[in-house]
């Protein structure tokens, strides 16, 4: 390698040792101020100008002479935090170790060449957002090329100007300061934005839940029956390949299933004999009630009602609400048969949704397993004869399947959501 343009001639840069490379410092006058251009106050502020000047710069180049003159250069212009090495084979334990604000390179060193660290700090994440100065004697334009193909940030010539290395390095690192508080900025942004979702997500399932129990205290004996029966969907549907998101807004939105229960009189749903027909028909009319409470409004009623204060527009949001579309569609069909004897539609097989299907099983089996004004609780075998004489005709059958798969956590589930006697 030949000797670094910046020392002079007749020093012999490979035998220095520390007093030889203070007298050759002090020769070139370096303890005197050097004359910096001013950047314009407008430019750069100064917070920005405390973080430019506390940044870590990290020096490597084979020559130790060369290592200690721009180091000095730099503390005369008022930074402070440097880390250097003349060892290029050490280089990316300390890049990984001290993670630099700008690395200043030379690229002609023996063993690992300035290339070869930037091919490496390219191919490594925790690397590859250093800015690069390179400090450079080679006038090779391949160099050069291959150096900004590789990321480099600017170039440096020895020997080095003071007042060209001061500004290079200056508009390097105000550049990197700018862009790690837009990375902060960024990180803290997505954060108060994923706090804020799980805020509204948890506003959202406290409504639902207290919805779902509105319609429970006007049929007081199912006790948790709302929640077992979002469970129950819950396990299922996991049974049958859904998602984790998927399956999370099909348990919540299962829990509004009977909501239309609301719009019944007290006389039949505490009704503790069984029902005639005429009140039968009356118990048909709550899917489609509970499809109207749930369901957003007609699209020209939406315009007119959206014109009143901002406060009523916000609160009918849940017209696009993923949830609530899911809810109506439970509440609907959750009592169609997979035969078509159902109601209130008559739909068949899969005509009827996925998510009405999924509920049916899991609410009939609840409603088999617990007391009701009407009837005693079914034993376990028992429910589960019933479940299976209804394969096919009530019941599509590979939900039917999947809910026998899990039969155990379900049992799990309704001990842990038992209703209190």
């Amino acid at each position: 390698m030949t000797a670094p343009a910046i020392a002079e001639p007749s020093v012999a840069h490979n035998r220095l040792d520390r007093r030889n490379l203070d007298a050759t410092i002090s020769s070139l006058q370096l303890d005197r101020p050097t004359p910096i251009p001013a950047q314009p106050a407008e430019t750069i502020s100064g917070s920005m100008q405390e973080k430019v000047r506390a940044a870590k710069i990290m020096i490597v180049d084979d020559e130790p002479y060369n290592v200690l003159v721009v180091r000095k250069f730099l503390q005369q212009g008022g930074y402070s935090q440097f880390i250097s090495s003349t060892d290029s084979n050490k280089i990316l334990d300390l890049l990984h170790r001290e993670l630099p604000d700008v690395l200043l390179l030379d690229v002609m060193m023996p063993q690992v060449s300035g290339l070869d660290i930037l091919r490496a700090m390219k191919m490594d994440s925790a690397l590859a957002k250093i800015p690069v100065v390179v400090l450079t004697t080679s006038p090779e334009a391949s160099i050069k090329t291959q150096a900004l193909e590789l990321g480099v940030s600017d170039f440096l010539s020895k020997p080095v100007d003071p007042s060209e290395l001061m500004l290079r390095v200056r508009n390097v690192l105000t550049m990197k300061v700018q862009f790690d508080m837009m990375t902060n900025y960024s990180v803290k942004l997505e954060s108060q934005v994923r706090d804020r979702t799980s805020e509204l997500a948890e506003s959202r399932r406290q409504v639902i839940y207290c919805l779902a129990r509105a319609c429970e205290f006007r049929d007081n004996d199912t006790g948790s029956h709302i929640i077992r029966v979002g469970k129950f969907a819950g396990i299922i549907a996991r049974e049958l390949g859904y998602s984790e998101a998927q399956v999370d807004s099909l348990e919540l939105a299962a829990q509004l299933h009977d909501i239309g229960k609301i719009g019944l009189p007290d006389s039949i749903l505490n009704k503790p004999g069984s029902l005639d027909p005429d009140e039968y028909a009356v118990v048909h009319k709550h899917c489609g009630i509970g499809k109207q409470i749930i369901n957003c409004l007609p699209t020209d009623e939406w315009s007119t009602v959206k014109q009143h204060t901002k406060l009523g527009a916000r609160m009918l949001d849940a017209k696009a609400s993923p949830v609530l579309a899911l809810a109506a569609r439970i509440a609907l069909t959750h009592h169609e048969w997979w035969d078509g004897q159902g109601y209130p539609l008559g739909l068949s097989g899969t005509d009827i949704p996925i998510e009405g299907r999924i509920t049916a099983v899991a609410d009939v089996y609840d409603a088999l397993s617990c007391k009701r004004v009407y009837k005693k609780a079914f034993s376990r075998e028992k429910c589960f004869s019933i479940l299976r004489e209804g394969r096919e005709k009530q019941f599509d059958p590979k939900v039917l399947d999947a809910f026998f798969r899990r039969s155990e956590q379900i049992i799990e589930t309704q001990l842990r959501y038992a209703d209190e006697d």
